[in-house]
């Protein structure tokens, strides 16, 4: 099992990192220990496109290294907090997407103008405003946690994004996912005023059409296939 969770980790960080979310060495990916010892995760100094399942960690909620060599991330408290607060969560994921970043310094709702916004709006999507430096504590992983909610994603404003589900295929194509909204979006702010977008009952509907768990799936796989070897 050990060995099937950190390839797990390994893989979704080698997804993110063919699909354009590295930024150097930071970002995480994590998934729940099923003894409750703790976060799987990537380990810090390695990029996503390097991550192999004998580098992940097994961190503690109180950041001890309890399996596996190498330095822990210093946000391990985005991972352990969210997995403490949410019995449903198994994976969670922490990246630097560029386009999301810049979105959330404009302050402007996310809206449905494609058809990736609608897997997080209606309601516009959650934002942490608190700090824009690290979440290095655990009282500001459970404040990350809190503002996260029962939701799939939440922006972390000037820093980056996460995204929680119930598997490291889902958080990670999550992650993708509410990159490609930010940057459809700024790619329509950047050439004028936003005029059209889907309603609420059409977001919602076109959330079941676009991004249910079959369709989730089958958009992994293919990226699975596409990480060399």
């Amino acid at each position: 099992m050990t060995a099937a969770v950190k390839e797990e980790v390994a893989l979704g960080c080698r997804v993110l990192g063919v699909e354009g979310q590295s930024d150097l060495v930071w970002g995480h990916v994590s998934v729940r220990d099923d003894d409750g010892r703790g976060a799987w995760m990537k380990p810090a100094g390695l990029g996503f496109e390097e991550v192999r399942a004998d580098h992940v960690l097994l961190v503690s909620s109180d950041g001890e290294v309890v399996e596996g060599e190498g330095r822990r991330h210093s946000e391990y408290p985005i991972h352990t907090e969210i997995f403490a607060a949410r019995a449903d969560v198994r994976a969670v994921v922490h990246t630097h997407g560029a386009h999301t970043v810049a979105f959330a310094a404009l302050g402007v709702p996310l809206r449905p103008v494609s058809h990736e916004a609608t897997l997080f709006v209606p309601p516009d999507v959650a934002r942490f405003t608190q700090t824009g430096d690290l979440i290095l504590t655990p009282a500001l992983g459970r404040a990350v946690a809190s503002t996260l909610g029962d939701r799939n994603a939440v922006i972390l404003v000037n820093h980056g994004l996460v995204t929680a589900a119930a598997d490291v295929g889902t958080a990670v194509m999550t992650a993708l996912i509410l990159e490609r909204a930010c940057r459809t979006q700024l790619l329509a702010m950047a050439a004028g005023e936003l005029r059209h977008w889907s309603g609420d009952e059409e977001a919602r509907s076109k959330r079941e059409h676009c991004y249910n768990t079959d369709l989730i799936k089958s958009a992994w796989d293919y990226l699975v296939r596409k990480v060399p070897a």
